[in-house]
């Protein structure tokens, strides 16, 4: 079947993900794995209101303490003060952790590929935060979800997208596609762009990613086995959508996000597909 022109496409491999010694122990890493069982049991049980966004990010704050995982940067949070709508914000995309860090940064309406809700872990998180799902190989609902995430945004709630569409293993990685920031200039709403980056002892990473064939199941027991991870939620200026086409604002907000990044770290092509399209 040809891919739509939706349909994001990565060259990232399980060859990009760094290894090293994990350092966590058996001990250990299966004691992480027991909390995070459990903090995602009580969130299960929590019902509607993990819908509630200090529910929301408690319970994401607590699944990344749950794995070891550290925190830094947007301390203030991730939506744009002083405005009457609420605001889109956009990020690379580099694993299932993104979102983990970013609902821990600001409780948000995530905006997601619909396979993210077959996820085991996660899958069950972000269907009981009121995740919007997408189907990244076909345009036919694209306007109507266009439409929903504008509507959101005008009734003051953040949304959270990840405009690359895949995820790559580091910053930078490929090109934003386009159609979610109709919404943001529908509704006047302002865009956040936020670059992710891992570190391990403070020395960016690729161990987290989640790209190519490589499972998810192999990149939780990386994570969970692994000590000095940490993820750094990097907020850029905001932009306003007043001047702008959905063109235009997509790609303001990916140098903001790229000028960040800390490169290939392991030899991928970045960079090297044509821009987004949407």
């Amino acid at each position: 079947m040809t891919a739509s022109a939706w349909a994001a496409v990565s060259p990232c491999t399980p060859a990009c993900v760094t290894e090293g010694p994990p350092g966590a122990g058996r001990a250990l890493t299966l004691r992480r794995y027991a909390a995070f069982a459990a903090t995602l049991a009580g969130a299960a049980a929590a019902g509607k209101r993990l819908g509630e966004g200090a529910e929301l990010q408690a319970r994401a704050r607590s699944l990344m303490a749950d794995l070891g995982v550290g925190l830094s940067g947007a301390e203030d949070g991730l939506a744009v003060p002083g405005t009457r709508t609420g605001t889109l914000i956009v990020a690379n995309h580099i694993s299932w952790l993104d979102v983990l860090a970013l609902l821990a940064t600001q409780p948000a309406t995530l905006l997601a590929k619909r396979e993210v809700g077959q996820w085991p872990v996660v899958g069950t998180l972000v269907r009981r935060a009121g995740t919007r799902f997408i189907d990244r190989e076909g345009l036919r609902g694209l306007p109507e979800t266009v439409r929903e995430l504008g509507a959101l945004l005008r009734s003051g709630e953040s949304v959270i997208v990840f405009p690359e569409g895949t995820t790559w293993c580091s910053v930078p990685g490929g090109p934003f596609r386009r159609a979610t920031f109709q919404a943001a200039i529908d509704a006047d709403a302002p865009v956040r762009p936020v670059t992710v980056t891992y570190l391990r002892h403070e020395v960016p990473t690729t161990l987290p990613a989640f790209v190519g064939e490589g499972t998810f199941a192999a990149s939780f027991r990386r994570v969970a086995g692994t000590r000095g991870l940490s993820v750094r939620i990097t907020a850029h200026a905001p932009l306003r959508p007043a001047g702008h086409d959905r063109r235009s604002l997509a790609a303001l907000a990916q140098a903001a996000v790229g000028q960040q990044g800390d490169g290939a770290l392991h030899g991928c092509l970045h960079g090297a597909l044509p821009a987004g399209t949407g």
